[in-house]
């Protein structure tokens, strides 16, 4: 009985520092994030976060399309002259920034427009190597908004003022798990930059 109840609190603190944490990102990247492309400040450059073009059934990944389409759309407003296409690269088979270079050549997105950073294997890496490896400051994160608040919260940390544009979200019925993802990454976000904290150059130099 004395483990059991040992556990239940074990569980009970992990279950209220993910949510503890989950908050904290939550409320101090809010200034920073827009749904509004009216009150979005225009910036130097888009970052574009990478997913994979299809989900496991193969059907399209919406979280893909709407990324690639408020890309499109902001490029397209002037909101931003660049975009740095940002994903994984992990084999021959799968290619985050070239599926997303493929997506935006097709609705008229010139390449000159783009960069293809082929490191940034997760949102850390991403998002320090726009600023480290690719000298930008002035920036919009381009993901959905759970997504694009981690990321901005990881730049504000390392003091680079990005803000971040919300893509239109994918329905919670199609999306659970991504989201469940999300609500651990946030905690996993803090420990990197606070307990297992490293110089941003280490992530512009990786992969290179």
């Amino acid at each position: 009985m004395r483990y059991l109840k040992a556990a239940f609190w074990l569980f009970l603190l992990a279950v209220l520092s993910v949510a503890a944490c989950n908050f904290w990102v939550a409320r101090k990247t809010k200034p920073y994030v827009y749904a509004s492309l009216d009150s979005l400040p225009a910036c130097p450059t888009g970052l574009v976060l990478g997913t994979s073009r299809r989900v496991r059934n193969g059907s399209e990944n919406l979280f893909f399309k709407h990324r690639i389409e408020a890309a499109t759309r902001l490029y397209q407003l002037g909101k931003v002259k660049h975009l740095i296409l940002s994903g994984d690269n992990s084999s021959r088979y799968y290619n985050e920034p070239a599926d997303m270079k493929s997506a935006l050549l097709q609705r008229g997105v010139p390449e000159t427009a783009m960069t293809l950073d082929y490191a940034g294997q997760n949102t850390l890496q991403s998002v320090v190597r726009c600023h480290a490896l690719y000298n930008q400051d002035s920036v919009v994160v381009i993901s959905q908004a759970f997504h694009g608040s981690r990321a901005v919260f990881i730049a504000r940390h390392y003091r680079f003022p990005f803000v971040a544009y919300a893509a239109e979200d994918v329905p919670w019925q199609e999306s659970l798990s991504v989201r469940l993802r999300e609500w651990l990454a946030r905690p996993k976000a803090m420990l990197d930059i606070y307990v297992l904290y490293r110089d941003e150059t280490v992530f512009a130099e990786e992969h290179e």
